[in-house]
């Protein structure tokens, strides 16, 4: 199937809500990865969505030419076509953008859109995320409708933080503290700015304790409960069950059930980073340790082409990374829910 297209990733949502499951959303950061990312969602039959951060997108521009904007288009244009291939949606997605990258990432991007959509063609991204946790929430809101205007345009889906998620993740760290619990407060204006989709479709990434990074599980503090309490507020307001599209951020190191118990109140698309990294790194490490004398030239010899070759471990690191997208749409319930 190709790319979606604005009107079914509105459908993957619509019925990712309704029917309480959500999407993994991988990061990735190279043809390998993505191709993983495909893999994993065809053998679950799962639709879902493949995103790339700033830094991925830098990375996938490569390492001398470090420009977010040329990397990202370069992995949508290889992702639209590769993905025909396989019988899921994909939709793509730009991860957590802060007000400093806006002008050389997600802006740049919107407006290839916006002319993509102008001659007739599907926009690049289907959503592109802008991350305000860093600054007030009333700059937030300012800037989220401004690029809401500008996303709809692009028929694109906005995805937008309010609250603040712990740990790192490419440069931006924040503390572990009460900060990661967004507010009833919070929600309603977030509403207030940005409306229930008439002004254009957008997801939110609610915070409840999430922390980005690598946790055991039982480590992280999650309270999904927040999003029910903010879901009813909003809700009960506007006359509307359960209105907000919510996203799951830092979720690595969380319980299964508190993770089914965030579906339960709206979450429907759930990032997933570290733990593929590490399943996509975990067999090469495994190869070269099995293989050291055949991926080295120990000794002045001359090793083993079949055992340095990148497609021979580089194959061993796209079925763990697939398995573990699989393990992803088995915990957030997505298996077998493929759109027709």
């Amino acid at each position: 199937m190709p790319i979606a297209s604005p009107e079914t990733y509105a459908e993957m949502l619509d019925r990712a809500k309704s029917g309480r499951f959500a999407y993994p959303a991988i990061n990735v950061t190279s043809s390998q990865t993505l191709n993983a990312a495909l893999k994993g969602f065809a053998d679950a039959e799962s639709d879902g969505i493949i995103q790339v951060s700033t830094g991925g997108a830098e990375y996938l521009s490569g390492p001398s030419v470090k420009d977010m904007v040329t990397g990202a288009v370069a992995f949508a244009a290889y992702a639209r076509e590769v993905a025909k291939n396989y019988p899921v949606n994909i939709a793509l997605h730009t991860d957590h953008c802060p007000k400093d990258k806006l002008d050389k990432f997600v802006r740049p991007l919107m407006g290839i859109s916006q002319e993509r959509v102008k001659r007739g063609e599907e926009p690049l991204f289907q959503s592109h995320m802008w991350d305000g946790s860093a600054v007030p929430v009333a700059e937030n809101m300012e800037i989220a409708a401004q690029l809401l205007d500008e996303a709809a345009k692009g028929k694109i889906v906005l995805e937008i933080e309010v609250g603040v998620v712990g740990g790192e993740e490419d440069g931006v760290e924040n503390a572990i503290n009460e900060k990661l619990y967004t507010t009833v407060e919070d929600g309603l204006a977030m509403v207030e700015a940005l409306g229930l989709g008439e002004k254009g479709r957008y997801m939110a990434a609610l915070t409840f304790g999430n922390v980005h990074g690598v946790y055991k599980p039982g480590n992280v503090k999650l309270r999904p409960e927040v999003l029910d309490h903010i879901q009813m507020a909003v809700g009960a307001k506007y006359g509307k069950e359960k209105p907000l599209s919510l996203v799951f951020h830092g979720g690595s190191g969380s319980l299964l059930s508190e993770i089914r118990e965030a579906l339960d109140y709206g979450v429907v698309k759930m990032n997933i980073d570290t733990d593929t990294q590490y399943t996509f790194t975990r067999p090469v490490a495994d190869h070269m340790f099995r293989n050291y004398d055949g991926v080295l030239k120990v000794d002045g010899e001359v090793g083993n082409k079949k055992m340095y070759d990148p497609r021979v471990w580089g194959k061993a690191a796209e079925a763990g990374m697939a398995a573990r997208v699989v393990e992803a749409c088995e915990h957030l319930r997505s298996t077998g829910t493929k759109l027709k």
